[in-house]
């Protein structure tokens, strides 16, 4: 460690070489990179509020949100409750009001770490070990430093129409790491879109489907259950949807199986999971302690199976297949968020088994149906088209026909699509789907995968035309995501005001008198018929 650092940090940090954040580069931003940086910036204005109030705190990392900011903090003989928001946004506000400015300056990893080691801040020690570079930044707003990558706005004074928004635990790294305090807050550029933020939170509260679906009748959650407690209109509300997803089945040309949901390790063993996948897998041991079977977090492997149990024809291929199976996961408990996330889903799967010259016009016949879909809720949606990363598998030949096939589908819809270049899956290319509700949040929802490796693993093959064998290419699918997910989705798109077909509740016969009862009884018989 340097010891002139460790003896004198305060001097060592004024003998940088600070340099100002240009204020007319600030200014030629868009809008968007203008409020990135307001946020990011927010998110110091606070912790240098939080340091003035508590000299003992520990910083951990700040980032920006797409609403706002947070800071997780380890504060030693505190435990900070919401009463303290106030405190530290009144604290900001004086941050705010002399307009300090942001100043970067580089320095050397080394010094840096014996910088943070002196200030007793061990998180921070932690990111720089973990981003290995020789140098690193820091940025300071009147006295406090905060190692930090950047860019931020020229003064804090740009930082006013910030607003706190909550305090809740949360983890370095993950839970097995020390609990911390996330204290989070919004940002805006002006007053008037801080009023709009805070009208549609209220919006969205009121929407949420954690209280209407509760309210409805429809489902409840206990934490006991690894998912949502459905009741008998949460029930007719789900096999509703499922019709139709049957009837889609139907008009579409796929196939519907049902598997069990507990295998032998071996099934995962051999699609790769038990490697790649097991610590979010629920695991049966047997009467030894050891692991044994594996239950079903996706449908693949098992429609790996069914197209192996018999010799197929190239005649049978675009072959589609559907499975509507429960699923387990086993996800992180900070991870669960009512229907949109929990430990037991039912996914609207389907495998899609082709050959090469069959991706382009399968995933055309795929953009139709999920179109139908959306429509049909007025939900509206945007395509991202991931590419090969840099660990791949297969032949770079099979990936680029895998993504030309896909970019000429995509094209033919006739809707912009964001480019993820190198953000595909190890084993192919994929087209994910984003929905919009009315509130004008997205949702991921509808995925298409392309996989080479999987009819590999499972050695699948079948009779081409010239008699000889081939391998299969397979589309994996999903449009609604999953039931669970996409009610979710709905109560809170629709304000629980559903359409007729899909309400569990349509009609209510009221008599007023008890004279009324029989005529009621008929009434209501003339309804359900």
């Amino acid at each position: 460690m340097n010891a002139v650092i460790a003896k004198d940090p305060v001097s060592w940090l004024n003998s940088l070489n600070w340099e100002p954040v240009d204020a007319t580069a600030f200014k030629a931003l868009t809008h968007d990179e203008q409020l990135t940086r307001i946020r990011h910036s927010a998110a110091h204005v606070m912790a240098a509020a939080i340091e003035e109030l508590y000299p003992q705190v520990q910083f951990a990392t700040g980032p920006a949100t797409p609403t706002g900011f947070f800071y997780d903090v380890k504060i030693e003989g505190e435990s900070l409750k919401e009463e303290a928001l106030e405190r530290i946004q009144s604290a900001m506000r004086k941050h705010v009001g002399r307009a300090d400015k942001f100043e970067v300056t580089t320095v050397s990893s080394d010094d840096a770490r014996a910088y943070f080691s002196a200030r007793n801040q061990p998180h921070k020690l932690e990111v720089i070990d973990k981003i290995n570079v020789p140098d690193v930044t820091l940025y300071r707003s009147g006295a406090f430093i905060d190692l930090c990558a950047g860019p931020h706005v020229p003064h804090t004074g740009l930082c006013a129409t910030t607003e706190l928004v909550g305090i809740a635990a949360s983890h370095w790294k993950d839970e097995l790491h020390p609990s911390l305090t996330r204290i989070t807050g919004t940002a805006w550029k002006t007053p008037k879109d801080l009023k709009r933020y805070k009208e549609f939170i209220e919006d969205s509260k009121a929407r949420d489907h954690r209280v209407l679906g509760p309210q409805l009748g429809l489902f409840n959650f206990h934490p006991w259950a690894a998912g949502a407690m459905w009741g008998p209109l949460g029930v007719k509300m789900r096999r509703t949807i499922e019709a139709y997803w049957r009837e889609l089945l139907e008009r579409y040309g796929y196939d519907e199986i049902s598997n069990p949901v507990l295998y032998k390790k071996e099934l995962f063993e051999c699609s790769g999971h038990w490697h790649h996948y097991q610590d979010n897998m629920f695991i049966v041991n047997d009467k030894n302690g050891d692991p044994e079977y594996g239950v079903k977090p996706m449908n693949c492997p098992d429609t790996m199976l069914y197209f192996g149990s018999k010799l197929r024809s190239y005649k049978e291929l675009p072959m589609r297949i559907a499975e509507g199976q429960i699923l387990h996961r086993n996800e992180a408990t900070g991870a669960m968020h009512g229907l949109m996330r929990t430990r037991m889903f039912t996914q609207d799967d389907a495998h899609i088994f082709v050959t090469p010259e069959q991706i382009e016009p399968e995933v055309t016949h795929l953009f139709e149906m999920l179109d139908e879909v959306y429509s049909l809720f007025n939900l509206d949606y945007q395509f991202s088209l991931s590419t090969r990363p840099a660990e791949y598998l297969g032949e770079i030949a099979d990936w680029d026909q895998a993504e030309n096939a896909l970019k000429a589908a995509l094209a033919k819809t006739g809707k912009p699509y964001l480019l993820e270049e190198g953000e595909g899956a190890f084993y192919g290319p994929k087209i994910d789907v984003q929905i919009r509700d009315s509130l004008g949040r997205f949702w991921q929802c509808g995925t298409f995968q392309l996989d080479y490796q999987l009819p590999a693993r499972f050695e699948l093959t079948y009779i081409d035309a010239d008699g000889t064998s081939k391998q299969p290419i397979v589309i994996h699918r999903a449009i609604f995501g999953s039931f669970e997910r996409f009610i979710g989705i709905l109560i809170e798109h629709l304000g629980g005001a559903f359409p007729t077909w899909l309400a569990p509740v349509q009609v209510a016969v009221l008599p007023i008198a008890e004279r009324h009862q029989n005529y009621a009884k008929e009434v209501q018989a003339a309804l359900k018929a």
